[in-house]
């Protein structure tokens, strides 16, 4: 595996590769990684022929009450775990490389409409980070693939939106959550759970199957919400949203609709937890 941090360097491997007629998958990430991570490299190796994944602790996505300085970093961990999933190549810019002129004049993307609900209510400016940094490391790259996590549901949607809307040549595959034995996502903050938070966190998607099933029996949509908020609460998790929400997190017209997902975020002690489910009925 090749471990690349400049740019004209990156650009110099990635341009062969495509001159051989490779298909180029990627897979951005902030570093610190798990299964997680590594089913998403497994899922864009089995539809390219190379797999570039970037690890870069985005500051643009930070905001002021977020500890940047605090974020993990496994840099030679990372890398022993991709050489094990096959990664071809692991790009590791500088902030410099990232930001050439600066974070103050960096040029900002925004997405409107998906910005400033739910994720982004909670967290301003958070999406314009993770925007502008993918569609930086989109034109670095320059991947015929991109593979993001569903766990990170609303980041995905910002995503296809993005590409979209810029008409950028690159297909976003999403990939199912990758779950611990007793649910709970796998993430980079569950490492700051202490063991009875640990225990308590599964709870998340024990309420988001909760939410199915209340779904399926007919509820209506503020009673699953309201549901799953006080039973959080009463675990002692600080809620801030459970919610129902179309694929696109427009609200739904009526509980009958397919295709509706549910989405929990919730504190327990200084660690903030996210996750989400399709709410139609498993098949079968």
């Amino acid at each position: 595996m090749l471990i690349i941090r400049s740019l004209p360097e990156l650009r110099a491997h990635v341009e062969a590769w495509r001159g051989q007629g490779l298909r180029i998958g990627f897979v951005p990430t902030m570093g610190n990684l798990h299964a997680g991570h590594h089913a998403l490299v497994d899922a864009a190796r089995a539809h390219c022929q190379r797999v570039v994944v970037s690890s870069f602790v985005n500051p643009s996505q930070f905001g002021p009450t977020e500890d940047y300085a605090r974020y993990p970093r496994t840099p030679e961990a990372d890398a022993e775990g991709l050489r094990a999933r096959r990664c071809d190549l692991l790009f590791l810019p500088e902030v410099a490389t990232m930001y050439p002129f600066g974070l103050e004049r960096r040029v900002r993307i925004r997405v409107p409409g998906l910005d400033d609900v739910l994720e982004g209510a909670h967290r301003p400016g958070h999406f314009d980070g993770v925007a502008t940094v993918v569609a930086r490391l989109f034109g670095m790259v320059q991947p015929d693939l991109a593979v993001f996590g569903r766990k990170d549901y609303q980041q995905l949607q910002v995503i296809r939106r993005l590409t979209a809307d810029l008409a950028m040549p690159v297909e976003i595959l999403p990939a199912e959550t990758v779950r611990e034995a007793d649910g709970l996502a796998m993430s980079s903050r569950n490492q700051y759970l202490d063991p009875e938070q640990r225990k308590r966190a599964a709870l998340l998607f024990a309420t988001l199957q909760d939410m199915r099933r209340s779904r399926v029996a007919g509820c209506a949509r503020e009673v699953v919400e309201s549901r799953a908020a006080n039973a959080l609460g009463q675990q002692g998790f600080a809620v801030d949203y459970a919610v129902v929400r179309r694929a696109d997190l427009s609200e739904p017209a009526s509980m009958d609709e397919s295709g509706l997902v549910a989405l929990v975020a919730a504190r327990r002690g200084a660690t903030r937890l996210f996750d989400n489910l399709d709410l139609d009925p498993a098949p079968g």
